[in-house]
This record gives C-alpha cells, structure tokens and sequence, in this order.
C-alpha cells in the first residue's frame, strides 16, 4: 500500500512538472486550434490583407479543416462558400475562367476565394469585424436589412441583437476562436 502512494504521489509530481515546464495546455490547445493549409492561408492573407489568424478561426470553425466538408446549405470545402459566391470571387480575380464546383473544394481554391470575400466583407462593413463575419454567415442582404430595421447598430456595438440564433452563435464562435488563436500565435 506504501509503494502504490508513493508512485502516485511521483506521478503527480511528474504531472504538474510537466504541465508547467512544457507548457502542457499550449500544446494541447495548438492541437485543437491549428494551423493547417498555413502556406495558403498566410499567401492569401497577405494578398488580400486579411489577418491569417482570423481566416484559420473561420476554417476552424466553418469545417473543422476538413476541405471536403459540405453544410446543410451546400455550402462547399474549407472555408464553406456557397457555389455563387465562389464563382463571384472567381470571376472578380480570374475574369477568365468560371471555377467549376468540384475546384472549389480545393484547398487553394477555397482559401483563396473565402480570404478574397472575406476581405470586400471587411471592407463593406469598415472593418467592422463582427459585421463582416454576420455577412460572411448570413449574407450582406441580411446585415443590411437588420441594420435598416434597427435590430443592429451600423457601427456593431450590438452584435447579441443578431436575430438569426445560427449567425448569432457564429459570430461569437469565430470571435472566441480567433482570441484563442491570437493569444496561442502571437507570442
């Protein structure tokens, strides 16, 4: 009885060693949020001046990195665009070729076309992050009918007011995912 306390008592020392000197949670937190497609997303970031960090919150959030995902909605792959919107952002970059479905499920495609959107969004809405992300979830046709009706404020300081639950929801799930990436990443 005498040996079995004293190994888990050196278990437990072992344990919290390990958790505080190797940072166990950080570890395990990058696990959970990571950053995979990075050379993509990072690439297209820059291009469309988007912080990666947010596009790796709504990757994470929109498909869990999984670039055959496909939402009830039929929305498509990584970054989870809807076709039209896919083409849009196509035809605004190439204007040469229409981008078939099956295109937009690649990674590159799709990281390339969700940065390029969500970059007009950010700039339709002045930044405006959580007006951006309502858009990107919702469409602007809707952010643009809650704001005239008065349900949010044009400036987004009343975000909790988003009557769509799913897009409510959304938005505080890409705003705490990004604040975990940024304290994660930004060291």
């Amino acid at each position: 009885m005498k040996k079995v306390g004293i190994i888990l008592i050196i278990l437990i020392i072992v344990a919290i060693v390990l958790y505080y000197f190797l940072d166990v949670k950080t570890i395990i937190l990058k696990k959970i949020y990571p950053k995979k497609y990075s050379e993509y997303v990072y690439t297209y970031s820059e291009e469309y001046e988007v912080d990666p960090l947010l596009i790796f919150s709504i990757i994470k959030a929109e498909s869990n990195f999984n670039p055959k995902a496909t939402s009830h909605s039929n929305a498509i792959g990584l970054m989870q665009l809807m076709e039209n919107t896919a083409i849009e952002m196509s035809n605004r970059i190439e204007e040469t070729k229409t981008i078939e479905k099956e295109e937009i499920y690649e990674p590159k495609n799709n990281i390339r076309l969700g940065v390029k959107y969500l970059s007009i969004l950010l700039k339709q809405y002045d930044n405006n992050l959580g007006l951006a992300l309502a858009a990107y979830n919702a469409g602007m046709g809707n952010v643009a009918e809650w704001i005239e009706k008065g349900i949010i404020k044009e400036d987004g300081s009343n975000l909790e007011n988003i009557p769509y639950q799913e897009t409510n929801m959304y938005v505080r799930k890409i705003l705490n995912s990004y604040q975990i990436y940024q304290e994660l990443y930004h060291n």
